[in-house]
């Protein structure tokens, strides 16, 4: 009973967190699970952004180190970027923005339901040699934190942040 209770408030919680963004394309695979989007009224990491709107594109590699290179990026304020990310790996990798807290949530219910995929605005989700884009914009100053989820990536270190200036 505990452990169902602890489930479903992670589920509400999660429903709260991430519902509402229309341009969010389903769940995860093979689960009734609440999309990844952050709310565009309140989301503290910025909102999906409009290709045609994109100042840039900035290219992020994943790897078996558990690794994202580069680890740390900036954009500015208001900016619309193409993040372009490469799994050059040979597992299983994703790249998912979101706050510090929002990212290790969802890595704990990733750890105990290992066969989500994230097919969200802010997540691009890679099997080994393949590559995707994530367009963003990025609409407060501060940091917005990023990650793979995969059970036991995000642990051994493979994150890294935004500078939003």
């Amino acid at each position: 009973m505990k452990d169902a209770l602890i489930r479903l408030s992670q589920a509400a919680a999660l429903a709260l967190l991430f519902t509402g963004a229309a341009q969010a394309a389903g769940g995860h695979d093979g689960h009734n699970m609440p999309s990844m989007a952050m709310p565009a009224a309140t989301a503290p990491i910025g909102k999906p952004g409009d290709a045609a709107r994109a100042t840039r594109t900035i290219n992020i590699d994943m790897n078996d180190a558990m690794r994202f290179t580069p680890d740390r990026i900036e954009v500015k304020a208001g900016e619309t970027v193409r993040i372009t990310v490469r799994n050059v790996g040979k597992i299983r990798h994703e790249l998912v923005l979101g706050t510090d807290a929002d990212l290790k949530a969802h890595y704990d219910m990733m750890m105990k339901d290992p066969g989500m995929r994230h097919e969200e605005a802010n997540a691009v989700s890679l099997e080994a040699g393949k590559s995707g884009q994530i367009v963003w914009r990025f609409d407060k100053a501060g940091t917005v934190s990023f990650g793979c989820l995969e059970p036991g990536h995000y642990s051994a270190g493979m994150k890294g942040a935004v500078s939003v200036l």
